[in-house]
């Protein structure tokens, strides 16, 4: 048996005994099932949604910092808008590329923009206000939890990578 199909399955051989189980199978055991490494190409959907997510918004801030004008009069300035665009930018091009800091350092946004949206909720004035505060933080959480698996089947294929 290849070794990808042993780890889909769940077998694990023995160090030192080639082929042998390993005893007890992991649900046995109470563990959950190693992730199964990312395919040759393969975009989760999940990946593909924070990938064209985080693109978007940089090509918005990047088009709102070069076209407003004043930007300092509502509190930017065009260099901190174009940084901001670049970094999203970088970390859209990270995820397409399936690495795992990338979707770490999205995961890392999702979280601030729960924990801003949460302190919104908490002063919102209006119902709409509320229920978009309440929208943005289930979409928010929804994706960052279909990510974190995601992350490890990434990490799972960079350690099946030969050094």
């Amino acid at each position: 048996m290849a070794e990808r199909e042993k780890r889909a399955t769940g077998e694990r051989s023995r160090p030192g005994l080639a082929g042998a189980p390993a005893g007890p199978s992991q649900s046995a055991r109470g563990e959950p099932p190693a992730p199964v490494p990312l395919g040759e190409g393969e975009r989760p959907a999940a990946l593909a949604v924070a990938t064209a997510i985080c693109g978007l918004l940089a090509l918005a801030v990047i088009i709102g910092a070069l076209t407003i004008h004043g930007l300092s009069r509502h509190g930017g300035s065009l260099p901190a808008g174009l940084f901001i665009g670049g970094v999203l930018a970088l970390v859209a091009v990270g995820m397409h590329r399936r690495r795992y800091w990338a979707v770490l350092s999205f995961q890392a946004l999702l979280t601030f923009q729960i924990l801003v949206t949460s302190l919104a909720l908490v002063v919102s004035s209006t119902i709409t206000a509320a229920a978009g505060c309440l929208l943005s933080i289930a979409l928010a959480g929804w994706l960052f939890w279909k990510l974190v698996r995601v992350m490890g089947r990434i990490q799972a294929a960079e350690r099946e990578r030969p050094e």
